[in-house]
């Protein structure tokens, strides 16, 4: 099933101060209506735009954070 849209929250996202704040999530439509939150991360680390989640899966959203994840760790 393909994303349809997505969105990056909450806006306007204020820097997370500590581990106990609330982290950006990313929240997908899908195309057959339904809503999931994806996951959460840590914005001073990565970011993401909605318009990258369009036509993607659900499995291939994730592998985009992931990829997100390593290249930031190897920088």
């Amino acid at each position: 099933m393909k994303i349809t849209s997505a969105k990056i929250g909450p806006y306007p996202r204020p820097m997370p101060i500590g581990l106990a704040d609330p982290m950006p999530k990313v929240t997908a439509t899908f195309a057959d209506g339904s809503v999931r939150n994806l996951f959460e991360f840590l914005p001073d680390e990565i970011d993401f735009t909605p318009q990258e989640f369009v036509g993607l899966t659900e499995i291939q959203a994730h592998e985009l954070r992931t990829r997100k994840d390593v290249a930031y760790l190897q920088s």
